[in-house]
């Protein structure tokens, strides 16, 4: 999966390995791609919701590159486009995870 990803797209790689800062940024990475897996949605489908929150950023230029955030920010486009979670569902558990203190689940 992450070879579909290339250039800009490409997740952040040591060794030719995708790496994570934090744990929620492993599990986000595996969500999308079980669920594509599953046929929620194509992975080209996917990649095109990546293309549009990266070019998003692009024309904020804020700060350091946000990947995992920009990748997460995709999952959730493309699950609500294809009417898998609405999208009022997924800003309320972002709430409720949100207010957990830090390490809560680690």
């Amino acid at each position: 999966m992450s070879e579909e990803l290339n250039g800009e797209l490409s997740p952040p790689m040591v060794n030719g390995e995708v790496v994570f800062d934090a744990p929620w940024q492993g599990r986000v990475f595996g969500m999308a791609k079980s669920l594509a897996d599953a046929g929620l949605y194509t992975w080209d489908e996917f990649r095109a919701c990546l293309i549009a929150e990266v070019a998003g950023w692009e024309g904020l230029s804020q700060g350091e590159y946000p990947y995992y955030e920009l990748f997460l920010g995709a999952l959730e486009k493309v699950l609500a486009q294809k009417d898998v979670v609405e999208p009022a569902h997924l800003t309320a558990r972002f709430e409720v995870f949100k207010s957990r203190p830090r390490g809560h689940d680690h």
